[in-house]
């Protein structure tokens, strides 16, 4: 076995005999020809190995690689360049036409009188002068701290902690700017998502990379990882190494230096190979602790639950809010150890302002529960400003440099975002330096809409011919050297609109309205649901922008009433994830499903996490009977459709024994990971154990499927009736408004099952807050458990069927085998001459022998009173 020569990723030279082959199209490599290798890890054992290639294999195994695994991109990544032929060298320099030949030196090229001289005298350097020296810290002092920081619950006692700590260490440091170089290092270990180092490298991948190196068997490390925590399972298995070379230090001498250079090394390279070598030098300076430290900085999380609000607060009291509006990690502790009275702003406020193409942190909203109130808050008015269901993107402009950010401040995919580069100079004509933020969508050109969210996939948006991503533009924060942070939503407002020019379908305006008053915000949330979208959000018209808080509110559909407008649905637990962190080993996140009667088998709907305490959670770990399949597609078990990537940890050994639970979410949704028809649940969460129902009278395929149709009909939406032109009216002296039942939901509901004679009813649905506890109360009572009715057609059938569903009814298709028991006829119809024909009058009497006959009027009073009615009335 052949070992590389040089340090270098590829080596080129000429065959030496016809025994190789190539590892691409396993041809033999002929004696004399030119043979490329690409330098990986030996498998066998230690060490390096070459993989040979011919030259333009080469070329087909870099075009089908990832964008970060190494290419050749000069001559000196190849390994005996010098020892080439100028014939082999001309070659490589056609088979590679990216290399640059201004680069390009070989021992053909060498002038004798270019060649250093003994006598020649060099010139004397100029001395660099060297910042004074930091204090050297022991990087075991690091992991004492993050053990103090989380065994303490308070954050403003993490902030005290460290606040205390960093004023005993930084006492030795002799002078502002070391104080300052030697906080910044604290605070950059300490906050590892701040100063943002990309790894590429996920916890299966870093076991696999320590299998080899401890030469551990990596299926016992796997699993080992299933409790949760991958830089506890490295720190046992480095401590069991069988690996001479790689095991444990008997004492730790790591510094904090010596770690944060490290990472950033780890952070440059992108190849396996180098990676390996760069863990295989520090684990062999490192304790089995020093170990597990380095493993949670490279995965970004410490595990001591402080983030930069109480780091940063320990500094200075405006470090945070500065940081904020910086995202400037570096500046922001320099200003806050220096003594220099002109970086502090003369109100006590540090003097950090926001840098173009450095992202800033987004102003958010929280949500809005109670639309009466919210103008007691924004006296002045607000801004009414669509929701767009797309993607956040912070978008920064300087002169012909483009940078797009996410919600986190990730950069965003090329795809996504390259189209706008260039309308982006025509909608800003004299627009150098800009700051922007957006909503990026894709827009459909024949229908003039937004397409739903999820279309933006690189692999999605081949399907939509007629479409492509549009900027939605709904703030701007800098403009041509001026910050507008401190100016009011209406000043940014306009000096957006004088500044841009809308292209259509490419770089557009949001949807604004100003509103001043409570009926106008309810009528516009009427009119936003009813168009199918997703909400809206609220900004005070003399709110300035202010980056990572919370002072916008937003209004969604599963927000009202105290949640009781979500969707949801009863299903089935068919299996189960390890959860991560805290939840580490145990089953936390669940696969639910509903049963398809026609193919006889279990479709997934939704994979949840959230709704359940802890004292639940270890509960149900006794109580759930799994089977563990490790996410084996060989051991999905036949009455199981799913597909790869929900294929879970462990299944259900009988779905028809497993719990029914509530699952409420925002919206029902198309996902095409899911069997259930594609349908799922969006932000799904636990509300209840539905202890009194099994598999049985859990939601089947066919309800789902009316509930996802019923929840897209919005056309007859009408929340809040009370404010709508026509108002309706009931004999029920109860349904007057009263100080008492200004909280219950009021809806106008088209009630209509024949077209020949529409009913229309006001229903009034008291709601009460769901208290915290293992079973939750249902918001919606089961009325109608037990009850079977065959819905005739009408313009209202949706609307009905989704109460009726929603209230525990049974809907049945005129196919279906079971006999209804209740049949929807018109008041005192049996009264009056039919005009069907006799045979058909016999065959329906025949199917519905049993069934009492009601009209539509006893369903929505009993929904009214919250109790199911006599009959007697409704015949």
């Amino acid at each position: 076995m052949e070992e590389p020569s040089e340090d270098k990723l590829f080596v080129a030279e000429k065959s030496k005999s016809n025994r190789a082959k190539c590892k691409k199209c396993k041809e033999v490599l002929n004696q004399g020809a030119l043979r490329i290798a690409k330098v990986v890890a030996n498998p066998f054992g230690d060490g390096k190995m070459m993989a040979w290639h011919h030259p333009q294999c080469l070329v087909t195994v870099f075009s089908k690689q990832r964008a970060s695994t190494a290419k050749i991109t000069c001559v000196d990544d190849i390994g005996g360049w010098d020892g080439l032929s100028m014939e082999h060298q001309n070659e490589i320099l056609m088979t590679f036409p990216d290399i640059p030949k201004e680069k390009l030196k070989t021992h053909d090229d060498e002038e004798p009188g270019k060649k250093d001289t003994p006598n020649k005298k060099k010139p004397k350097a100029k001395p660099v002068p060297s910042s004074p020296p930091t204090q050297d810290y022991y990087f075991k002092d690091f992991r004492k701290l993050c053990l103090s920081l989380s065994q303490e619950n308070s954050h403003l006692q993490k902030t005290a902690i460290f606040k205390e700590f960093i004023d005993k260490i930084l006492s030795k440091e002799h002078s502002n700017e070391t104080r300052a170089e030697s906080m910044f290092l604290w605070c950059k270990m300490l906050l590892p998502n701040s100063e943002k180092r990309i790894y590429n490298l996920q916890s299966k991948q870093l076991i696999k990379l320590y299998s080899q190196l401890f030469k551990q068997n990596v299926n016992l490390m796997l699993e080992d990882l299933e409790k949760g925590d991958v830089a506890e399972t490295i720190r046992i298995f480095f401590e069991k190494s069988n690996n001479v070379d790689v095991k444990p230090a008997s004492k730790s001498t790591l510094t904090l230096a010596k770690v944060n250079s490290f990472l950033d090394k780890l952070s440059i390279e992108t190849t396996e190979v180098a990676q390996t070598a760069l863990f295989k030098s520090i684990a062999k300076l490192c304790t089995g602790n020093d170990l597990k430290m380095i493993i949670r900085l490279v995965m970004h999380d410490l595990r001591i639950n402080c983030g930069p609000k109480f780091i940063l607060g320990a500094l200075h009291s405006d470090a945070y809010e500065a940081y904020q509006t910086s995202h400037d990690l570096k500046s922001v502790v320099q200003n806050a150890c220096s003594c220099d009275s002109s970086k502090i702003a003369s109100n006590g406020k540090m003097n950090i302002k926001l840098s173009l193409l450095t992202p800033i942190l987004p102003m958010l909203a929280e949500p809005c529960k109670n639309l009466d109130d919210f103008f007691k808050k924004c006296p002045n008015g607000i801004y009414s400003e669509i929701k767009y269901d797309g993607e956040r993107v912070q978008l920064h402009k300087s002169e012909t440099q483009f940078k797009f950010f996410s919600r986190s401040l990730k950069p965003v995919l090329g795809h996504k975002v390259d189209l706008f580069k260039q309308y982006i100079p025509k909608a800003f004509q004299h627009g150098k330096e800009i700051i922007l933020d957006c909503e990026v969508l894709m827009y459909d050109h024949k229908t003039n809409k937004p397409l739903p969210f999820g279309t933006l996939g690189i692999h999605k948006k081949s399907k939509f011919e007629d479409a492509n991503p549009c900027l939605f533009v709904f703030d701007c924060m800098y403009y041509n050297g001026v910050s507008l942070l401190d100016r009011t939503i209406v000043e940014r407002r306009k000096i957006l609109m004088q500044n841009m020019t809308p292209i259509k379908g490419h770089i557009m305006f949001s949807e604004v309205k100003e509103l001043h008053n409570t009926k106008e915000l309810k009528l516009m949330v009427e009119h936003v649901l009813k168009q199918g979208l997703e909400g809206l959000v609220l900004k005070d018209l003399t709110g300035v922008y202010e980056p990572g808080k919370r002072h916008w509110q937003k209004i969604k559909k599963d927000y009202l009433f105290d949640g009781s407008m979500a969707d949801s649905a009863d299903l089935v637990v068919l299996g189960a994830w390890f959860g991560t962190g805290n939840k580490g080993g145990m089953m936390s996140i669940f696969l639910m499903g509903c049963y398809n009667e026609a193919k006889k088998k279990w479709c997934t709907v939704t994979k949840v996490h959230g709704g359940h305490d802890d004292k639940t959670l270890e509960r149900l770990q006794g109580e759930l009977k799994m089977i563990k399949i490790s996410k084996d597609p060989e051991k999905v078990p036949e009455w199981l459709k799913c597909t790869k990537t929900m294929i879970p940890d462990f299944v259900a050994e009988d779905p028809k024994k497993m719990p029914v639970w509530e699952i409420s979410g925002a919206e029902f949704s198309q996902a095409e990971v899911h069997t259930a028809n594609g349908i799922s649940i969006r932000f799904p969460r636990v509300t209840k154990i539905r202890n009194d129902k099994d598999w049985k009278t859990a939601t089947s395929l066919t309800e789902l499927q009316n509930l996802y149709e019923a929840s897209k009909e919005t056309n007859n939406l009408s929340i809040f009736s009370n404010l709508s032109p026509e108002k309706n009216t009931s004999s029920d002296n109860d349904l007057q408004s009263s100080p008492e039942k200004r909280n219950k939901i009021k809806r106008t509901l088209e009630t209509a099952v024949t077209e020949s004679s529409p009913l229309k009813m006001n229903t009034e649905i008291p709601v009460k807050r769901a208290k915290l506890s293992d079973e939750r109360r249902r918001r919606l009572p089961d009325l109608f458990t037990g009850i079977r009715v065959v819905v005739p057609d009408s313009i209202s059938k949706n609307t009905f069927l989704r109460y009726f569903i929603a209230y525990g009814g049974t809907p049945l298709n005129s196919s279906n085998e079971l006999a209804p028991t209740h049949v929807i006829v018109q008041k005192k119809e049996h009264n009056r001459s039919s005009e069907k024909p006799m045979k058909e009058e016999k065959k329906e009497k025949k199917k519905s022998l049993n069934a009492t006959a009601v009209c539509a009027q006893w369903f929505w009073d009993s929904i009214r009173k919250g109790t199911q009615l006599p009959t007697e009335n409704y015949q």
